[in-house]
C-alpha cells in the first residue's frame, strides 16, 4: 500500500487553503514547502506570490535590455521548486533565491557570448562604428584611446573568462551591471567583506593581465 507524505496530523493537511497560506509567516511557509517533494501546490504558489517581484527586480537590474526576462524568471522558480528541500536555513531563503537568479543569469550570459560575435559580456553597447563603451574600473589606468581598441577588449574578455568563477561573477555584477556591493552580497549569499575581497582580487588579476597594454602608453 502506498503511503502519502501528508498525514492527518501534518500541518500540510490543514494549511493548504489559499487564505491560510496567505496569512502564514514566511519561515513557516518555506518549512512547509520543504516537507513534500514536489512542494504542495497552494503553498508554493503563495511563496511565488511573495518573492516573485524580488526575482523580477533582480533580473531587471542584471539584464534591463533583455526581452525574455520572464523566461529566465520561470527557470529560476523551476530550480526553486526542484531544490527547495536542499535549503538548510529557511531564514536565508531570499539570499538563496538571489544566488539561483544570479547563477542562471550568468549561465545565460555565457551562452549568449558563445553564440554572438559581440565583444561585450552581455548585449552590445556601441555607437555608430560599433565601438564599445565600457566603464573600466578606476584602478585600471590608461588613456581613452588605448582602452577603446578592439585588441584591448579582446584581452579584457579573455582575462575575465579566465578568472575563477566566484571572482568572475563578482566583477561582472559590479563593473558590467553596476550593482552595489550590498546587492551583490545579497544575490550571491556571502558577506559584504567577501564581496569586496573578491572584487579587489579580480581587479588586481585584470590589471596584471592588461599591464602590457597600459605600459606602452
Amino acid at each position: 500500500m502506498k503511503h502519502t507524505l501528508v498525514s492527518s496530523r501534518s500541518p500540510l493537511s490543514r494549511l493548504t487553503s489559499p487564505t491560510v497560506a496567505h496569512r502564514m509567516d514566511s519561515s513557516d511557509l518555506i518549512l512547509l514547502c520543504q516537507q513534500q517533494l514536489p512542494p504542495e501546490r497552494t503553498l508554493f504558489t503563495e511563496l511565488l506570490r511573495r518573492y516573485g517581484g524580488h526575482v523580477d527586480r533582480l533580473l531587471y537590474r542584471l539584464a534591463p535590455d533583455w526581452g525574455d526576462r520572464a523566461d529566465l524568471a520561470q527557470e529560476v522558480w523551476l530550480r526553486v521548486y526542484q531544490n527547495i528541500r536542499r535549503l538548510k536555513e529557511p531564514s536565508r531563503f531570499k539570499s538563496w533565491l538571489g544566488r539561483i537568479t544570479a547563477n542562471l543569469f550568468y549561465d545565460e550570459l555565457r551562452r549568449r557570448k558563445r553564440s554572438s560575435p559581440a565583444l561585450s559580456l552581455d548585449a552590445p553597447h556601441g555607437g555608430k562604428d560599433d565601438t564599445l563603451h565600457w566603464e573600466i574600473p578606476a584602478n585600471l589606468p590608461g588613456p581613452v584611446d588605448s582602452l577603446m581598441t578592439q585588441e584591448f577588449y579582446h584581452q579584457l574578455r579573455r582575462s575575465i573568462d579566465e578568472l575563477p568563477e566566484v571572482f568572475r561573477t563578482a566583477i561582472v555584477l559590479r563593473e558590467v551591471r553596476g550593482l552595489t556591493y550590498d546587492q551583490i552580497a545579497t544575490m550571491t549569499g556571502v558577506s559584504l567583506g567577501t564581496v569586496k575581497s573578491r572584487i579587489a582580487r579580480a581587479r588586481q588579476r585584470l590589471q596584471q593581465d592588461l599591464m602590457p597594454y597600459l605600459e606602452v602608453i
